[in-house]
């Protein structure tokens, strides 16, 4: 359901509605008394305008306004993201942050990226053992084993999106710094992500 669109006029009929009845008290369109209310109605249009807006911001794939305090309040902008990432790259690193990453598992990692704007893969490493190992495999030593490479495309491109952007936002951005700062907030102390791009 839509938050009610009340318009200026819509205030002025309300005003109105409010005042006594009586010979003092006109309704008419030239009369002083109504446009006094006409000055005053357009301050409560804006007021709800920005009320129902509220309901936007309260979001945390949506916010504009209030994306500020939704970063502060989840330890963004983080340093390692690089210098002013535009406004839908800000409001998927807050999505990608308060969903969080859900555990250690492929899938929730994988989920976590998109999320942020990333189309990823992962490709787990083990240990070699014996009878294990085909011709022409590598052969992996034990630290291997808390090893795992993200697999993404080169340049992630994000475009500018009408609406969703302001002013000075570029029209087009790409870059993995968003991404390899995050996995490496959420990944487990004692494994190492290794990138890789193609």
């Amino acid at each position: 359901m839509l938050a009610p669109n009340i318009l200026a006029a819509d205030f002025l009929k309300a005003l109105q509605g409010l005042m006594p009845r009586g010979r003092i008290w006109p309704r008419a369109s030239d009369a002083v008394q109504t446009q006094v209310l006409s000055g005053l109605a357009p301050s409560y249009e804006r007021a709800t305008s920005r009320a129902n807006y509220l309901l936007v911001d309260a979001f945390p794939s949506t916010p504009y306004e209030l994306l500020s305090e939704w970063e502060s309040t989840l330890g963004l902008p983080d340093p390692c993201a690089g210098e002013a990432p535009t406004i839908p790259q800000r409001q998927a690193q807050v999505l990608a942050r308060f969903v969080g990453g859900g555990g250690p598992s492929i899938e929730s990692i994988v989920e976590f990226a998109a999320n942020l704007g990333y189309t990823i893969t992962i490709t787990q490493f083990a240990e070699a053992r014996a009878g294990q190992l085909l011709a022409g495999e590598p052969c992996y030593g034990t630290d291997w084993s808390f090893a795992w490479q993200v697999n993404s495309p080169l340049n992630t491109v994000t475009y500018a999106l009408a609406g969703a952007m302001a002013a000075g936002d570029s029209l087009a951005s790409w870059g993995n710094a968003v991404l390899e700062c995050e996995i490496d907030e959420i990944k487990q102390a004692h494994t190492i992500p290794i990138f890789a791009y193609s």
